[in-house]
């Protein structure tokens, strides 16, 4: 249990779920410190600037007394703090189990689906955070916690089934769209994991009422809404016009039109995440007035669609690693740039999804006018595995497989809008561009 009287010590404080909750803590009044690995992260910058501690891996860093271990889920007994916790009998609480401490003190919602979860909770956040006093936990590394708060948003992730520790009042769910392959048996057991979640939620759920797995889940308890274009939504987006500022559309609540709304975003995916978050708002009787107010302010998360320009050159960095992603990532440059030839890099995101969406991602790929693809990115789970990018760049006409040996190729492309996408370590490839653009 949390205790403001010890320290609370995080193995694993740079994780982009575990930084973001030491900084809600932190905020909340606790006395928040961590380990991590050395490689620097975009997650440690948010911590330094907030005074927290983040030290090297260290057995000496767990202490006999005095402390609250927060363990992330990436780190087993062959961590070296974990296995001083076992030697010592020291207990340990999961990340799962200390959100769940916060889900429980506030009026609590959280964002679940395959995709668009960091994207949508980020933009509930800013919309109820005009409201009321807000704490949020975002998958970006991002979390901010404010005392006396009103409302509590969180991420919750899906893999391995981590967003079953969590019972809030309210959930949205934005798609069911089978993932972690690595993990989960089939589709089935996918959606089984949303079924638990579903029947966990308290008092409404609020799902993407295309998605036909989405429409089979009943939950136990809570009342369930459906958003989406269809004239059958509980909540429904319609009259949409898209341009290169975003998109502006109506919405009606049970039949009601509650009038217009902006966003500065990009994509039909945007224009249904601000759907979700406007039939939260409306649940929770907000004004729309401010409502709208939060919409306009909000202009994306870390990593999702952000954009530099480099004289006449766009460079869009995105977490996109699921086709479906990829579709949505393509489809929003194209609606930003009509005008200019679309470049993708996009690094494929371990052996077991590249392969279980291989055909998928050759698809979507001819779309654009110009592929390339970085060398897989394994993990710590799955070093190997039967395909590498060349089998896809073959069936891709003109793709091209690049690495630091010919990244000096994307130069040939300046003036367009290049694109990097994926969910490991691409961001070194964009850096490296980058400087050889500034130069």
């Amino acid at each position: 249990m949390l205790d403001k009287t010890k320290q609370i010590w995080f193995i694993g404080i740079k994780g982009t779920g575990m930084a973001s909750l030491a900084l809600i803590l932190h905020d909340l009044g606790y006395k928040v410190a961590g380990s991590d690995i050395d490689k620097y992260t975009f997650t440690q910058d948010p911590l330094q600037a907030a005074g927290i501690e983040v030290a090297s891996f260290s057995k000496d860093n767990i202490k006999e007394s005095g402390q609250v271990i927060v363990k992330g889920n990436a780190f087993k007994s062959d961590n070296i703090e974990v296995a001083a916790c076992e030697e010592k009998g020291i207990k340990w609480q999961s990340y799962p189990d200390t959100v769940e401490e916060i889900v429980q003190q506030y009026t609590s919602i959280g964002v679940a689906g395959s995709h668009g979860k960091t994207s949508t909770t980020g933009l509930l956040a800013t919309v109820l955070g005009e409201a009321a006093p807000t704490s949020f936990l975002i998958g970006d590394g991002m979390g901010k916690g404010v005392k006396d708060s009103r409302f509590f948003v969180y991420e919750a992730d899906e893999y391995r089934r981590h967003f079953l520790a969590y019972h809030p009042d309210y959930q949205i769910m934005t798609n069911v769209d089978f993932d972690h392959p690595d993990y989960f048996k089939d589709r089935d057991d996918y959606a089984s994991a949303f079924q638990t979640a579903a029947d966990q939620t308290k008092k409404g759920l609020f799902v993407w009422g295309d998605d036909e797995r989405l429409q089979k889940i009943q939950p136990k308890t809570a009342k369930k809404y459906t958003y989406g274009l269809k004239d059958s939504d509980d909540f429904q987006a319609f009259d949409v016009v898209k341009t290169t500022e975003g998109a502006k559309f109506h919405v009606r609540a049970h039949g009601e039109d509650l009038g217009e709304f902006t966003i500065h975003l990009f994509g039909d995916h945007n224009v249904m995440n601000a759907t979700a978050v406007i039939a939260i708002a409306f649940t929770e009787g907000i004004d729309l007035d401010v409502v709208r107010k939060g919409l306009v302010k909000y202009t994306g998360a870390k990593r999702r669609f952000s954009e530099k320009d480099f004289g006449d050159t766009v460079v869009i960095d995105d977490y996109a690693h699921h086709p479906t992603e990829l579709r949505a990532t393509i489809q929003a440059a194209r609606q930003k740039f009509p005008d200019r030839k679309l470049v993708t890099i996009f690094q494929p995101h371990t052996y077991s999804r590249t392969k279980e969406f291989e055909e998928e991602y050759v698809e979507i790929l001819k779309g654009v006018d110009k592929a390339f693809l970085t060398p897989i990115y394994g993990s710590a789970r799955e070093k190997a595995g039967d395909i590498k990018s060349e089998d896809i760049t073959s069936q891709i006409p003109g793709a091209e497989v690049i690495d630091f040996d010919n990244l000096k190729d994307l130069l040939a492309y300046k003036g367009d809008c290049i694109v990097f996408m994926g969910a490991g370590d691409i961001p070194k490839y964009e850096v490296a561009f980058e400087e050889m653009l500034e130069k």
